[in-house]
């Protein structure tokens, strides 16, 4: 099933300045401070900074994933794969097996890497060669499942991991999405890009202030 977004209680782009905030922010401008409004921008933008920082460590992973996550097991047939992602649109989807343990990741990816003989790695590639090919390049995998092609092992996050740390093991490991697990390894959630970027966003930058 498909889940439903829920929305965090404390957005990164909401957040509430306090004292402390300021005073890093203060401490942070080099030299004498002159309070002029575009002083005061600037040290509005440093302290909108330190506020940020402090409330990523505060939002979880459980703040910002999806609950109800669009899966497969380890021996669902690949054709079963590519057709729920083709009806949810979504590039990729987490692996488990009948305990509900995450054993790896399905994507775009997977698929395109082991259609044909060349490995093509990208959509127009895989254009491309059935352009050229007299049979269906989909063939030497159309009998295998889904733990014949994920990646595994699957890059996961604990609900207890912070913002900043899931945002920076994605960023690390050039992944899109990455499992929600409990303590036993069981699946509980997913968050992709998409996640981060709403939890994060804002409506205007520093450098925007200050102009």
């Amino acid at each position: 099933m498909i889940g439903k977004k829920k929305i965090p209680t404390a957005p990164l782009g909401e957040v509430g300045l306090t004292d402390e905030d300021v005073y890093e922010a203060m401490k942070s401008i080099p030299g004498y401070l002159d309070i002029t409004p575009r002083d005061f921008k600037e040290l509005y933008c440093h302290a909108w900074q330190k506020a940020v920082e402090r409330i990523s460590q505060a939002v979880s992973a459980r703040d910002i994933m999806t609950k109800e996550v669009v899966f497969v097991f380890s021996e669902t047939p690949l054709e079963e794969v590519a057709d729920l992602m083709g009806r949810r649109s979504i590039s990729g989807l987490p692996v488990t097996d009948d305990a509900g343990h995450v054993l790896g990741v399905i994507s775009e990816k997977d698929f395109l890497s082991r259609m044909g003989e060349a490995g093509p790695k990208n959509f127009m590639t895989v254009i491309a060669n059935c352009l050229r090919a007299q049979g269906c390049i989909a063939l030497p995998i159309r009998a295998k499942k889904a733990a014949d092609i994920m990646t595994s092992p699957a890059i996961t996050v604990t609900e207890t991991s912070s913002y900043s740390e899931v945002a920076a093991l994605m960023a690390n490991m050039s992944v899109n999405r990455t499992p929600v697990t409990d303590a036993g390894g069981r699946l509980i959630g997913i968050i992709t890009r998409n996640d981060l970027i709403r939890a994060s966003s804002r409506d205007a930058s520093c450098e925007a202030i200050i102009s």
